[in-house]
């Protein structure tokens, strides 16, 4: 367990006198990976001889590291260099650097001339930055917890107290209890509000509203609609949307290597002002502050040129594409055409095979229709004799029997 003490003189820390070649760094924050950390390092690195990270079961989210320096003026560049700087452009968390002794001792409460400073990061850095005390001394001890008696005010379980020395003088008081609180808690998943998921979450940063991205149910752009809440921070990538201006709202240049954002301009931070032990001259700011603005200007020449570029590309192929579906299209209907034609063609010639048989059938019929009234008059030609012959005959059959009966007059006159 890590204790944290102070002296009581207000030597200050930043003094090489005081400094000695171990330093500890407190409070990194976990995304800051082992890596990073190193990079972070990187202007400084080669003086250094040691790093050991340690890790503490209790603050899952943070982690701390033992720096063993070369020398004291070694150790003197890099407290200037880095104490007080941001961990990331893009986060809030700077690194705080102490003064590093080791003890064998198991202690409850503070050594004879120190007292006892809270672990929590939110208090230790408003106690360095507002310099009400240095730290002069840190020292690792083998303990639970720390005692809330240094103060006689009763003490969260970060040791954050309301101290009167500091936070008695403003207003704050109740809200860095409950950041102090909020940073003992053990880190929650966090899922949209409205559907539940996991994955592509966005959080307002106005209400602290959950919700999922486009890719999902589009719960956060609801909420804005609904809120007009613009500003959106993206958990994954850890950048703000603004759906006003439909962009992204930084302007942090960007690692060529690992796509991390990167602070191009370095600057040596001491509580004193005095940069003689690092070795930093007065204009570094300023030469830093030209490169990043000549850095941001070919980064948003280069943007701008991609965009472009991207917008020819995106119409040459769509113009593409467009010219593929209307050349398919064609296709279709060329076949469709050459199908229908030949259909056509396939129904004009039926039609005309069927016009020569009904002409033939035509003929056909008037040959028979002559034929029929051919054929009436032959048979009435027919009944016609049929019926002179009869009456010839009757006449004949009557004449034959009136010669008959004379015949048998004449005869029977003659007999007698």
């Amino acid at each position: 367990m890590v204790h944290l003490f102070r002296t009581l003189s207000h030597a200050p820390l930043s003094s090489p006198g005081a400094r000695s070649t171990t330093l500890f760094v407190v409070a990194v924050p976990n995304y800051f990976s082992p890596d990073d950390f190193i990079r972070f390092s990187g202007p400084r690195i080669g003086d250094v001889s040691e790093l050991r990270f340690i890790r503490n079961d209790g603050m899952e989210d943070r982690y701390s590291v033992l720096i063993e320096l070369a020398d004291q003026k070694a150790a003197d560049g890099f407290y200037c260099t880095f104490n007080g700087k941001n961990f990331s452009p893009a986060e809030a968390e700077v690194c705080h650097i102490l003064d590093y002794t080791e003890s064998a001792d198991v202690a409850s409460t503070p050594p004879s001339g120190f007292t006892e400073l809270p672990s929590c990061p939110v208090c230790l850095g408003r106690r360095v930055y507002r310099k009400l005390f240095t730290i002069a001394t840190f020292f690792l001890l083998m303990s639970e917890r720390l005692d809330p008696d240094t103060s006689g005010i009763l003490s969260m379980q970060c040791d954050h107290s309301f101290h009167c020395s500091c936070d008695c003088e403003e207003d704050s008081v109740s809200v860095l209890y409950q950041v102090c609180r909020l940073c003992q808690q053990q880190d929650e998943v966090p899922s949209c509000f409205i559907c539940g998921t996991m994955e592509n979450l966005w959080v307002c940063l106005i209400c602290g509203f959950v919700g999922c991205g486009r890719y999902k149910d589009k719960h956060a752009i609801s909420h804005w609609k609904n809120t007009q809440h613009c500003y959106s921070l993206d958990l994954r990538t850890q950048q703000i949307w603004d759906y006003v201006g439909d962009t992204y709202v930084h302007r942090l240049n960007q690692s060529k290597v690992d796509g991390k954002l990167l602070e191009m301009n370095s600057y040596c931070e001491s509580l004193e002002g005095d940069c003689g032990s690092c070795g930093c001259s007065e204009d570094s700011e300023i030469s830093g502050a030209l490169f990043s603005s000549k850095i941001e200007a070919i980064h948003a020449d280069y943007i701008h040129l991609a965009s472009t570029q991207l917008e020819v590309q995106r119409k040459h192929y769509e113009s593409l594409m467009l010219e593929a579906k209307s050349r398919k299209e064609n296709s279709k209907l060329e076949a469709i055409e050459k199908a229908v034609t030949s259909k056509i063609e396939d129904i004009h010639s039926k039609l005309g095979k069927l016009g020569d048989k009904k002409k033939v059938v035509a003929e056909l019929n008037q040959t028979l229709i002559k034929n029929q009234d051919m054929m009436r008059r032959k048979v009435k030609e027919i009944e016609e004799r049929k019926t002179l012959s009869l009456k010839l005959k009757d006449e004949q059959i009557l004449d034959l029997e009136e010669q008959i009966r004379d015949l048998k007059v004449y005869i029977g006159a003659n007999s007698r």
